[in-house]
């Protein structure tokens, strides 16, 4: 391959969602309302932690660095939706992998900080008189810190190894983001040690935070049932609902897009588990642990009388 087409291949178009083009306007209009929203409540839901003292406790502080990291996934890929009314927007090679890498970090970011939130609900209904003693604040900060410094560090594996691609098939990423599975298709280097790598990396991820948030769970189950208040049960179930419910969305689709890539999805159904990951998860979550939080509610609450 010349050096002319290693050249020409440093920039990609990306298709986006459709190729109808009267489809292109209402989608942009939809995913800016989106993109706002996703940006309002994890962001307000952030500003509320840090301003009520009521949520200076470890499961709040938890919260609101995953609704950051939330926040992080929604901009790493919809502010470059809003390009597709453009037919000859382009992308760079560069802003390619950076797109890749802040999706990457902050999707393994919240794999470990759903870890925390288990161990912490772990904590607070199993052993309720020692939990002001081992969730510390210093804890729940170290716990933060190492949920974002592997989530830093992860992607950068995966970078690393995309360096030695060279792009000569085709310009055209039939995607709406840069999806790294999406850049194997294109590129002229044998991609399978890159696929590997992303499958052992994910699977290692992905099913050993599962199985640790299982196992928490599983024992506060256990716990909650012999619970002889059906007043305890109820708060207990009310605790952990939410987060179970956000587990679900999470790694439901997220084991679909990396563990099982190899399924033989159709490319349409693949880009809805995508868009559901990237865009439709960071909207509800902050509603998902809001609505049904009474601390979060008399928060709100407190702050508007403000």
């Amino acid at each position: 391959m010349s050096e002319i087409n290693r050249t020409l291949l440093t920039e990609f178009v990306l298709t986006g969602l459709t190729d109808y083009s009267w489809l292109q306007v209402p989608l942009f209009v939809v995913f800016l309302m989106i993109y706002l929203v996703t940006m309002v409540g994890n962001l307000g839901l952030m500003a509320l932690i840090w301003k009520d003292p009521h949520l200076h406790t470890p499961m709040y502080l938890f919260l609101g660095s995953f609704a950051f990291a939330d926040a992080c996934t929604s901009t790493s890929v919809t502010p470059r939706m809003f390009n597709f009314l453009d037919k000859t927007a382009m992308i760079s090679l560069a802003e390619c992998i950076a797109q890749f890498y802040f999706f990457a970090s902050s999707a393994t970011t919240e794999c470990f900080l759903l870890v925390a939130m288990a161990y912490d609900c772990y904590v607070a209904i199993c052993n309720p008189l020692l939990y002001p003693v081992v969730m510390s604040n210093r804890l729940c900060a170290q716990l933060i810190s190492i949920s974002y410094a592997i989530g830093f560090l992860h992607p950068l594996i995966h970078v690393v190894l995309l360096m030695r691609f060279i792009f000569c098939r085709s310009n055209i990423i039939q995607y709406f983001y840069c999806e790294i599975l999406q850049l194997f298709k294109i590129t002229c280097i044998d991609p399978s040690i890159n696929a590997l790598m992303i499958f052992i990396f994910g699977a290692f991820i992905q099913i050993s935070t599962l199985i640790t948030i299982i196992i928490s769970y599983t024992r506060v189950l256990f716990d909650i049932l012999k619970k002889k208040s059906k007043k305890g049960r109820s708060k207990a179930f009310s605790t952990c609902s939410a987060h179970l419910l956000s587990v679900s969305l999470y790694y439901g689709t997220l084991i679909f897009m990396y563990v099982c890539p190899a399924s033989g999805l159709a490319e349409n159904q693949d880009k809805m588990y995508s868009l559901f990951y990237t865009i439709i998860i960071p909207l509800v979550n902050p509603f998902i642990y809001s609505l049904r939080n009474k601390e979060v509610i008399g928060a709100l609450k407190r702050a508007a009388k403000k």
